[in-house]
């Protein structure tokens, strides 16, 4: 088995671009990373997949940073979500709409909302829905990655277990929250490949996995 996490940060003159134009770019940085790997269709649901390969990938992108996480092995899954951690009007009324009361509790533990904590829960919540060929409007059914004690906890069904890991990198007065879930009998931590000249520092990882 491999697992890799693929990451290119570009030029952070790419803020100042419109939304839509960024988000091209981003996706063309993407599949450039992903192009030696081979073809790339689509299943019933939409999820991307090799066809011809024992492999598995996913896709997301946020501010400057575009990331791959890329799985080779059969019957393995991953799945992958980065977040560019910025003030969001609406984060604690998504908190409440789609986080569990044990989410809720981790991110405002130190008295008032954290955004860090935040981001955490939502990019295993998104990482975990495109695991499973699911989307974000799927986020309310997620199960919960806090247990009742405040600890890093998650339990859903399931014919293997699942590594979950949270990256926070920073550089260049950027920080993002990254997190990458493993779906197979094999658990093994990705290794991170810089595929843009520049690269961020991981100032803090955390991992955890669950059992079936």
């Amino acid at each position: 088995m491999s697992y890799y996490l693929n990451l290119s940060i570009l030029s952070n003159n790419l803020n100042n671009l419109p939304k839509t134009e960024r988000v091209k770019r981003l996706s063309a940085e993407a599949r450039r990373i992903l192009s030696p790997e081979g073809d790339i269709a689509r299943d019933a649901a939409g999820r991307p997949f090799f066809p011809n390969r024992d492999a598995d990938f996913s896709i997301s992108h946020s501010g400057a940073l575009a990331a791959v996480s890329l799985v080779e092995g059969k019957n393995l899954r991953t799945g992958c979500d980065v977040e560019l951690v910025r003030p969001r009007s609406k984060a604690r009324a998504i908190a409440q709409d789609f986080f569990t009361a044990p989410e809720r509790d981790y991110i405002e533990s130190g008295g008032s909302f954290d955004e860090t904590r935040f981001y955490r829960i939502w990019t295993l919540k998104e990482c975990f829905l495109k695991l499973r060929g699911l989307s974000v409007f799927d986020m309310a059914g997620a199960p919960s990655f806090i247990s009742g004690d405040g600890q890093f906890a998650f339990s859903a069904s399931g014919a293997s277990p699942i590594l979950f890991n949270i990256y926070e990198l920073a550089g260049a007065g950027e920080r993002y929250i990254l997190a990458t879930a493993l779906e197979g009998t094999e658990m093994e931590q990705p290794e991170i490949r810089w595929f843009s000249q520049d690269s961020l520092v991981v100032c803090k990882s955390i991992k955890f996995t669950t059992g079936i």
